[in-house]
């Protein structure tokens, strides 16, 4: 007989729901701050002749540290428990946040962007594994839809509040209310991981039933800070070399990511080469690679708009910063919406042939015809905050809706054993699209005096990006084994 009423899987769902707001909320925040450093000439933003590409630079320098990370954070989680990194990657967002909002210049605000990045990339492949190891197997999708709501909440409430705090604090502390944010929200994120670190144990009971070596209740904290210490201090070294040998250089900030987009092969390689039994169960299957780079354009458009909708918004005429900003959030606030209608979507499907495949592919097509009425629109000189507000949601509804679908189907893909590195590759893979975004669409911008290019840049992404989830020819239907409290 089913259990009513809340259960403990109810309240994991809800930690990890603050994990995603939190850590949301900490990397959207560089984007507003960017655009209200760029028109108040702050900082190290003053007098910069391509001010949008270095900004959105600073973005992909995050993005690489979270990229690289991808894939050490799932296999870190199966090893030593996905719950110790859920923890620590929370606590280490919140100190690097903090710290940001008291240092100065523009190489310190670089370093601590790409350390919260490498803290924060161990976070998604803990997460989605731990929901399906808590939850009851036909709640999975549901439960992934509801947890990475919190994506859309944290997005939301940055892209919002981000701005009026700034507005806020501009008459206060004058040039240096761009530090507000950073210190507020990384003593949000430390409180955060406290709570989270008290509240998702899975119940006593259920872990005297599993094997205490199962990543799904193990507890190795020691162990799995000083792993992730020791890759966060070689990928430091490699990004951040490779950032100071491209400005010795002279490169442009384009040039820079894409250099940093390499690293991904290369690091797959070297993983090939090392541990080629971890690693070949996760790269052999075609399914899961057709997967994994139909998520690229998705994280794309993610953070073409998580990094830019703000600025996107106030150049086609969308009024001043918080009022941009205003119209901006309805994007993010359709995910509320549309995680969980999304994965209750992908939860009826399951057990049909092609099911969440085709589920994914159409959402994901409906999404691109939504990108591109909305380049239309505003490319054609309507600027009407109700319509952009109006398209901006309904195209949100489809993006969000499709991840917890696609995540679904990984989840269902994946070899049980190598679950928590399955999504670390798929998340590893597709932060190529996070790395590139906000700096090519920054220099875009820049270059062409519009974001036009960008929008329609996107669209053109995302039809390659539906093409890719039609490549997925096996008919899954839900055969999870999966360990779950009773």
């Amino acid at each position: 007989m089913k259990k009513k009423g809340w259960q403990r899987y109810h309240t994991i769902w809800a930690m990890l729901f603050l994990g995603w707001f939190v850590s949301y909320i900490d990397r959207t925040a560089t984007g507003p701050v960017i655009t209200w450093m760029i028109d108040n000439k702050v900082s190290f933003l003053s007098n910069v002749p391509n001010p949008h590409g270095l900004g959105g630079l600073i973005g992909s320098l995050f993005f690489a540290g979270f990229m690289m990370n991808q894939y050490p954070g799932g296999s870190i989680g199966d090893k030593f428990g996905h719950r110790t990194v859920v923890v620590l990657s929370i606590l280490w967002a919140g100190i690097t946040t903090l710290f940001t909002g008291f240092i100065s210049g523009l190489i310190l605000f670089v370093l601590l962007r790409v350390l919260l990045g490498l803290g924060e990339g161990v976070f998604y492949s803990n997460d989605r594994s731990y929901i399906v190891y808590h939850s009851p197997k036909e709640k999975v999708g549901l439960g992934m839809g509801v947890v990475i709501t919190g994506l859309s909440v944290g997005l939301t409430v940055a892209t919002l509040g981000v701005p009026l705090l700034l507005n806020a604090m501009e008459p206060v502390i004058g040039k240096e209310a761009w530090r507000s944010p950073f210190i507020l929200l990384g003593v949000i994120t430390l409180i955060s991981s406290l709570l989270i670190f008290k509240y998702m144990k899975p119940l006593s009971a259920s872990v005297q039933k599993m094997n205490p070596e199962s990543p799904a209740v193990k507890e190795a904290y020691g162990s799995a800070f000083l792993l992730m210490l020791k890759y966060a201090a070689v990928f430091i070294v490699i990004i951040m070399g490779i950032y100071f040998a491209a400005l010795k250089m002279g490169l442009s900030d384009i040039a820079i990511a894409f250099i940093l987009v390499c690293l991904c092969p290369l690091f797959i390689v070297f993983l090939y080469k090392t541990r080629k039994s971890e690693i070949r169960p996760v790269l052999a299957n075609k399914n899961l690679i057709f997967l994994y780079v139909s998520f690229i354009p998705v994280i794309w458009h993610l953070w073409l708009y998580g990094f830019w909708s703000v600025s996107i918004v106030k150049d086609f005429g969308g009024g001043a910063l918080v009022a941009a900003a205003l119209v901006a959030s309805f994007n993010g606030i359709a995910g509320i919406v549309g995680f969980p209608i999304g994965g209750k979507i992908s939860d009826m499907v399951a057990g049909t042939e092609y099911g969440r495949r085709n589920v994914l592919a159409v959402m994901t097509g409906l999404l691109t015809v939504s990108i591109f009425i909305f380049a239309a629109y505003v490319m054609t000189g309507h600027n009407n905050p109700v319509i952009m507000s109006i398209i901006l949601f309904v195209s949100g509804l489809f993006f969000f809706a499709l991840q917890p679908v696609s995540h679904a189907l990984n989840a269902e893909i994946a070899p049980e054993n190598n679950r928590g590195a399955a999504f670390g590759m798929f998340n590893f893979i597709s932060e190529i699209g996070a790395v590139l975004s906000p700096v090519v669409s920054g220099v875009l911008r820049d270059s062409t005096g519009s974001w036009g290019a960008p929008l329609l840049l996107d669209g053109v992404l995302l039809a390659a990006s539906c093409i890719f989830v039609l490549c997925v020819n096996r008919g899954v239907t839900t055969q999870m084994s999966l360990t779950v409290e009773k």
